[in-house]
């Protein structure tokens, strides 16, 4: 049986997130924690379970994440895709990796100033079974190969690229590949749907220059030599730099206000049931 004050916290979270889905005019979906493979079927029945009773073509999904698998990701938006037209996805404190290329499937990216996504890094098992970023290998990999070109391999490294597993080293490429597809995929089909003309000189926007523009967007986010870390904070200005808009929420008080509550009373949930380092799924009807 729960203790009186955990079912008062449970039932305050429930109630502020009925506000939020009042205020979005929206049915909203927390994810918190990584994106792993195995947990389609999951989402799937808690997503088709929100959407049965509901009339609402939009989902807001809050996301919190360091990252994971992109195949996850690309099953994860399939299934959000089903059930609604538009999906908004807000960030109240981060969304890396995985979890940055999920955002791009969205129609709308909401963030404030404290808000951040990150590089699009996917990690993958490696043949000891640990999840590794795949982008920090590859760029040792291309490292050792250019010393090797230029005759200034050491010996260590020498030895490093030999035993390199090239199966796992062409999983790692793929991974890369995978993560960029779904990115110009997914923006040019969703997030650039709405970008019909050029502010600078009004002419029409064509598809080839919403390709264009997604695959900058991709190299720039993919680029692991300009951000140096698999969990490197970009907020909305290095985000817009990229040519990327994003819904800046810092000073809309009713949006800011509510999403900060709810997910001020998200994290004590979690505290009280220690599982901040757990996959946690929120809806009006799962918890």
């Amino acid at each position: 049986m729960e203790q009186p004050v955990n079912k008062a916290l449970k039932d305050l979270l429930n109630n502020t997130l009925l506000d939020l889905e009042d205020a979005l005019k929206s049915d909203v979906l927390t994810y918190y924690g990584s994106i792993m493979d195995g947990n389609e079927n999951v989402l799937r029945d808690i997503v088709e379970d929100i959407a049965k009773d509901t009339n609402k073509e939009q989902l807001a999904v809050i996301l919190t994440t360091t990252g994971g698998s992109s195949t996850a990701v690309e099953r994860y938006v399939n299934i959000i895709r089903k059930h609604y037209n538009k999906i908004i996805f807000i960030i109240p404190d981060y969304a890396y990796s995985a979890g940055t290329i999920f955002c791009m499937s969205g129609d709308e990216i909401w963030m404030d100033y404290f808000s951040v996504l990150g590089p699009i890094d996917p990690q993958i098992r490696n043949k000891d079974g640990k999840f590794v970023p795949a982008l920090g290998y590859l760029d040792k990999i291309n490292e050792f190969i250019e010393k090797a070109n230029k005759n200034t391999l050491t010996q260590a490294e020498f030895l490093i690229l030999k035993d390199f597993d090239l199966a796992e080293l062409r999983a790692y490429e793929q991974a890369k590949e995978l993560t960029v597809e779904l990115l110009k995929k997914w923006l040019v089909k969703y997030k650039f749907k709405n970008w019909s003309k050029h502010k600078s000189n009004g002419k029409d926007v064509t598809i080839e220059e919403k390709i264009q523009k997604a695959e900058e967007i991709a190299a720039n986010l993919g680029d692991n030599k300009k951000w140096k870390s698999h969990g490197r904070p970009i907020n909305i200005e290095e985000l817009e730099e990229l040519g990327l808009k994003i819904e800046d929420y810092t000073n809309k008080a009713d949006y800011n206000n509510k999403i900060r509550n709810y997910y001020k009373l998200l994290l004590n949930y979690l505290d009280t049931y220690n599982m901040r380092n757990s996959i946690f799924v929120h809806t009006r009807k799962f918890i």
